[in-house]
């Protein structure tokens, strides 16, 4: 039993020299993992010494923790001395990253979580920060080379007596010399202001002097361009004067680009006269404002081609729904003969053509439009209808006159002697125009005092004579004319209603006439 009881002691003081042992193994590995902490967070920041002081850190803990699993035993009898939470670190290193591993284990003595950090990714990262950065620079500070030639976009950043000063992007700034200014005028530059936005024409991308030579009169023209690729493009339609002529048409400007305007494309035409010819036909337009529309452009052969054709069709489209819209019957307005028609004639009326039918010309009889108006006359017309689901308007010229029968007994009287024309022939007489305005009858009888078989024995189409009048009907629009009783005073005295009872025959010829 002693040697038992020997043993047991012997036993318990190595088991307690053991677990004692265990506790200042863990005490001691406490500091190292506290220590290669710190060293793994300054690994972070500073790479190679970091990495060197982890690496010996990372094998004294190793170390220890052998030391503390060669007696597991002790440390299960002895579970107040257990570690909470311990924490390893291993490091890799090779030629090309750096990869750092945290390893958590729990209290149960699990691994909880493994977090892997490559120090390249840091690396990389800042490497394409980099890269971004200098790309960026190199794209602010990278400038366009300039070509005599080119047009550019600028900004004025100084204007002096002898020179202005102008930005355009390039390492420094253009200059528009002091002659180039007196070209430009004073009033365009007391128009120019520092921070303008230009357009300038590179004369020079360098000089002797190593300066960049601009010029705003060249840049001008091409914003000209510019308006008239914009103008092309919309459509729209521009007025301008007629600078010069040609034998195949005028000159007109966009700004300060000669554009050509055809004569097939020409609406307005040149004033003939006398000594005209083929090459100065357009001369009289010189100065005239005309509506034009831009064609056709092709800026390397120069090109500029116009036309007041087109342009005024544009106009007129527009115009026309408009007047559609205000006119109506009874109104009374200006306009000019644009042309002629069997039929009439018509009217423009500043957008839009009314048509002035062919009994509407005059209170007479009229065969052809060209015996009262011709192109070009500007003419008072009243409007007598206006339809606008068929876009027609109808005109008329007489309507703005009184008609004449009604105001006949005003201007004539019975035995009155009148100068009249002969416009037609009957079997049963000649008929006779008298001012212009009212046809008359000369019965066979009264052509003379002889017998007459046909009126053609005596007058003809075209005779103009003196005749006496000898009946005045108002009601029925007829007047009874005698050229045998034109000298004759003694007729002055005809009874017109014993005349108008007696001769019922030449009234039935008279409406066969009329039919």
């Amino acid at each position: 039993m002693n040697d038992m009881d020997t043993l047991v002691k012997v036993a318990e003081t190595e088991t307690t020299a053991a677990v004692e042992a265990a506790t200042d193994a863990v005490q001691d590995a406490a500091p190292a993992v506290d220590t290669l902490v710190s060293e793994a967070e300054s690994l972070v920041n500073s790479a190679d010494e970091s990495v060197e002081m982890v690496g010996q850190a990372a094998a004294e803990a190793v170390a220890a923790a052998e030391e503390a699993s060669t007696a597991p035993d002790v440390v299960e009898a002895a579970p107040e001395a257990a570690v909470e939470a311990v924490e390893v670190v291993e490091v890799v290193v090779d030629d090309t990253a750096a990869v750092v591993e945290v390893i958590e284990i729990d209290e149960d003595h699990v691994v909880a979580a493994v977090d892997t950090f490559e120090l390249d990714e840091f690396e990389d990262d800042d490497a394409d920060m980099a890269l971004s950065s200098m790309a960026d620079l190199v794209d602010d500070f990278q400038y366009k080379p300039l070509k005599a030639g080119d047009t550019r976009d600028g900004i004025i950043v100084s204007i002096t007596p002898s020179e202005i000063l102008v930005d355009v992007g390039a390492k420094s700034e253009g200059f528009v010399h002091q002659r180039e200014m007196e070209r430009l005028g004073k009033e365009y530059l007391d128009s120019l202001s520092v921070g303008d936005s230009v357009v300038v024409y590179v004369v020079r991308p360098e000089d002797r002097d190593g300066n960049i030579v601009l010029s705003l009169s060249r840049a001008q023209q091409e914003r000209d361009w510019r308006d008239a690729e914009a103008l092309l493009e919309s459509g729209d339609v521009f007025e301008s004067a007629v600078i010069g002529f040609n034998r195949g048409g005028v000159i007109c400007r966009v700004g300060k680009v000669r554009g050509f305007i055809p004569a097939s494309q020409l609406v307005t035409k040149g004033e003939i006269k006398p000594d005209t010819t083929e090459d100065n036909r357009y001369a009289s337009m010189v100065g005239k404002s005309l509506w034009l529309k831009v064609v056709e452009l092709d800026r390397k052969r120069n090109r500029l081609i116009l036309s007041e054709r087109l342009a005024q069709r544009e106009r007129r489209r527009g115009r026309k729904d408009e007047l559609l819209g205000e006119l109506k019957k009874g109104d009374v307005r200006k306009g000019r003969i644009s042309s002629l028609a069997k039929f009439g004639a018509f009217v423009d009326l500043g957008g839009a053509d009314g048509l002035i039918h062919l009994s509407e010309l005059s209170w007479s009889r009229v065969n052809h439009p060209n015996e009262v108006i011709q192109v070009g006359d500007e003419v008072q017309v009243y409007v007598l209808n206006v339809d606008r689901d068929r876009k027609r308007i109808g005109l008329s010229l007489r309507r703005l006159e009184p008609e004449p029968w009604s105001v006949v007994h005003d201007r004539y009287a019975v035995g009155q002697v009148v100068e009249g024309i002969i416009t037609k022939l009957a079997s049963f007489g000649a008929f006779a125009r008298v001012d212009g305005t009212l046809e008359g009858l000369i019965h066979i009888s009264e052509l003379a005092n002889h017998r007459v078989t046909h009126p053609r024995e005596v007058v003809k189409e075209g005779d103009v004579l003196n005749l006496r009048i000898i009946r005045i009907d108002p009601a029925r629009r007829r007047m009874g004319l005698s050229l045998k009783r034109a000298a004759e005073e003694e007729y002055a005295e005809v009874d017109w209603r014993a005349a108008d009872l007696d001769d019922e025959d030449e009234v039935a010829d008279w409406a066969v006439a009329e039919e």
